[in-house]
């Protein structure tokens, strides 16, 4: 398994004009889900490691587990630490061999952001590690951490030079009226502020809260510069869906692998789905063993 670092992985995806997934992943089947649909697309994919699954099942044991199941995949995989709020945790994620790291200091000041953002852009840099930091507060809820509509806030051209040139951060995630979670009315990106952005700051920029946007409006965003496009929310509902479906037609069928196991196939279809909608298909094969990323032991 090739390891990529994120920012080899996104500035090639931005070279070319294709977006690269970052499939949030919650347990062993999520994890496989992801990995056999990145092996039949032949696509780049990152997996995310979030808040909520961190808090259940801890940092270092999902890493392990995911490193145990990628030896077995012949793909692109960049392991990636999501929406972390604390500079401890991103430290650990570095020691621990991610291969991309997020510090989101959006809740705090400008000053405080830009602060611990380029710490954490200096020591991921020092071992080949790339960096995500965000500026602007996108809406809704994940893992935990709610941003309420009314503070979300469309992040200003402005805002984004500032943050990139005080932290030199590998990619940006930015404000433009994504929200996490499923949307209660279709979304509008501000593809015009998004344009601005990518030109002005001349570097991967990603969105958030990717599940549920419009097909359309997802392609047209990244061949304005988006790279990385976060899912989560529907690929939880799509293996909920696909256990759900198979215990209510075999209610007796108390054995795991068959209830998870269609839960799995579910995930991995919609997987497959973004990577279309993504335009990432097929691209696996130009990114060489010679970028492996060694883990840190």
């Amino acid at each position: 398994m090739p390891f990529i670092d994120g920012k080899t992985m996104l500035n090639h995806a931005r070279e070319n004009g294709y977006g690269v997934g970052a499939f949030s992943a919650h347990n062993a089947e999520t994890i496989v889900a992801i990995l056999e649909a990145a092996k039949e697309k032949q696509s780049p994919v990152m997996i995310q490691i979030g808040q909520k699954v961190i808090q259940t099942l801890g940092l270092k044991p999902m890493k392990e587990m995911l490193d145990s199941f990628a030896e077995h995949y012949d793909v692109p995989l960049c392991i990636h630490l999501d929406h972390s709020r604390q500079f401890e945790q991103t430290m650990e994620a570095i020691q621990l061999g991610f291969q991309s790291v997020m510090f989101d200091g959006s809740a705090l000041s400008f000053e405080e952001n830009t602060k611990i953002t380029r710490q954490v852009v200096e020591a991921a840099r020092a071992l080949g590690i790339g960096s995500e930091g965000e500026i602007g507060k996108i809406g809704g809820t994940e893992d935990d951490i709610t941003v309420a509509e009314k503070d979300a806030l469309i992040t200003t051209t402005q805002e984004a030079v500032d943050f990139v040139e005080a932290t030199d951060v590998d990619y940006l995630a930015v404000s433009i009226g994504t929200a996490h979670g499923i949307y209660q009315q279709t979304p509008n990106l501000h593809f015009d502020r998004l344009e601005e952005i990518s030109k002005a700051v001349q570097r991967p920029v990603v969105l958030h809260g990717g599940s549920d946007v419009p097909d359309e409006q997802v392609k047209r965003a990244i061949s304005l510069g988006i790279a990385k496009i976060n899912v989560d929310t529907e690929l939880r509902q799509a293996f909920t869906r696909g256990l759900q479906n198979y215990m209510n037609e075999q209610p007796e069928d108390i054995v795991l692998a068959n209830s998870l196991g269609a839960g799995l196939a579910q995930m991995k279809e919609k997987v497959k789905e973004k990577i279309d909608v993504f335009g990432s298909a097929g691209y696996a094969s130009e990114f060489s063993t010679s970028e492996k990323v060694v883990t840190l032991q």
